[in-house]
């Protein structure tokens, strides 16, 4: 039952090329930084994994995160809301040059999405995105005298999550709005490996304050001090620091 990974390396080991791969956050609140360097660690060693599709809200800021997994090439195609974020340079430079796919879904749509994900739910309707280019080729139903659009399920191989505190068995607390799209991330993808701050006992957790609870992850890898993006992005920081 103990989830607890050495390190993250090993964390982020299973991720292939081809994959789908949710990453967490809000911006920069519950993203999971040091798990995203990990992954381009390994691609900077090995030259694997490529061609990945990432599901997250947004395209990256900078040149750390995902703007950082987006600029070394290893992403194929995102599935986001805000591609336009605070600093999207590197993605929207790529996406112009064609050599990144965006498929854009608006927000509460990208987050119902993943719910019916995890929840075994193929396919739900909803009015967000009638009438616009977004809803191009999706099947129309009428309810109640409103047109409403289908929209299909979102499942991933992997999802990269960051929490708070978790336990050995993998039960999740969240700090604040860095909970955002991470439970959901949780149990809509295969396998969830998670980046915590601290990793204590079964029991620790008072059960009413539990999350996520451990069924829905597989990993865990404990980053004591996180780094968070917007200080990256201050710093004018670059990951890793001589660009592939």
């Amino acid at each position: 039952m103990d989830k607890t990974i050495a390190t993250l390396r090993e964390a982020v080991s299973g991720i292939d090329d081809g994959m789908t791969v949710m990453i967490g956050g809000f911006g920069g609140s519950g993203a999971p930084i040091e798990l995203i360097h990990a992954l381009i660690d390994r691609f900077v060693q090995t030259r694997h994994p490529t061609n990945l599709t990432v599901v997250n809200n947004n395209a990256g800021n900078g040149h750390v995160g995902l703007a950082a997994l987006i600029e070394q090439g290893m992403v194929s195609k995102l599935i986001c809301s805000f591609p336009r974020s605070a600093d999207p340079r590197v993605f929207t430079d790529l996406y112009l040059a064609g050599k990144i796919e965006l498929e854009l879904v608006p927000q509460g749509t990208l987050a119902e999405r993943i719910r019916a994900g995890g929840a075994g739910i193929p396919a739900f309707y909803t009015p967000t995105g009638y009438g616009t280019d977004l809803a191009k080729g999706k099947p129309v139903e009428e309810f109640e005298g409103r047109p409403y659009i289908r929209e299909r399920w979102l499942k991933a191989d992997f999802a990269l999550v960051k929490a708070h505190l978790g336990d050995t068995f993998g039960n999740l607390t969240f700090n604040k709005a860095a909970r955002n799209f991470n439970p959901l991330m949780c149990m809509a993808a295969q396998t969830t490996i998670v980046q915590v701050s601290s990793i204590v006992r079964p029991g620790d957790i008072d059960p009413e304050t539990v999350v996520t609870p451990g069924i829905f992850v597989q990993g865990l890898v404990e980053v004591a001090e996180p780094a968070q993006e917007e200080t990256l992005n201050r710093a004018n920081a670059v990951y890793p620091e001589v660009v592939q």
